[in-house]
């Protein structure tokens, strides 16, 4: 038995009961998560393990990282491999921190499924951002873009619930700021990771109610299609100029 308001009940009775209550739904139509942010936490152990790996292995950096002849030469995975790559300690803990804060209430309100989207379009976002206008020897990693389309999304779902937003549009402002700033940044990572991530909040929390799966769903498939095509554009143009530089 049980304590309840009316007295007490079997053990049954309030597992029915419980049933019969309807989940929270999010804004995006998932449900509301009150645990721990489980995806969030796991990302950022993913990160961390692959600086340890990159710090035991000195050919892992070079293999994972975002290099356009790489990409060009079939090394598509670099484009998401190289998100949970980082430059030194201090590299991962600045991302690693943001992802900390932001994560967590972001995952609460979308669902750890559409979350777990969003941090992987908006990685790649950036990704194929700096792979179509970065100069082509240069190398990128980092889960800024991510990151930043974390910032984007937040912004999105912020003015959908009418929260004040002040506090989150100076950190935007002050990191874009710090990405133009500062020449070792890559700009593309950041603005593409951005620009997805506010994109694919849009779609999730806008969506209409009666087809919500349906156009989320549909909206994510259509973005990964113009990545895609994107991603085959940029390699044979890449292929055109450069040849067997590349493909050898």
């Amino acid at each position: 038995m049980r304590s309840a308001a009316v007295g007490h009940q079997c053990v049954d009775c309030v597992a029915a009961a419980a049933q019969a209550v309807p989940q929270a739904r999010t804004a995006a139509g998932g449900v509301w998560r009150t645990g721990r942010p489980v995806v969030t936490f796991a990302l950022i152990a993913v990160n961390v393990l692959m600086l340890v790996l990159q710090m035991s292995s000195k050919n892992l950096e070079r293999e994972l990282v975002l290099w356009a002849p790489g990409v060009a030469g079939g090394e598509y995975y670099r484009l998401l491999t190289s998100a949970f790559m980082h430059y030194g300690v201090l590299h991962l803990l600045f991302n690693m921190w943001a992802l900390y804060v932001i994560g967590p209430p972001l995952e609460a309100w979308l669902g750890r499924l559409r979350f777990g989207a969003l941090y992987g379009l908006s990685a790649l976002g950036g990704s194929v951002l700096v792979y179509l206008l970065a100069p082509i020897g240069a190398a990128t990693a980092g889960a800024s873009g991510a990151v930043f389309g974390l910032f984007g999304a937040t912004f999105v779902l912020a003015k959908h619930l009418r929260l004040d937003m002040k506090w989150l549009i100076a950190i935007i402002v002050a990191n874009l700021v710090l990405t133009f700033s500062v020449p070792t940044i890559s700009w593309q990572g950041h603005i593409g990771g951005l620009v997805t991530g506010s994109l694919i909040a849009a779609v999730f929390v806008y969506a209409p109610r009666e087809r919500r799966n349906l156009v989320q769903g549909g909206a994510c498939a259509a973005v990964l299609l113009v990545f895609a095509a994107l991603i085959y554009w940029r390699t044979a143009e890449l292929i055109g100029q450069y040849g067997a530089l590349i493909t050898g």
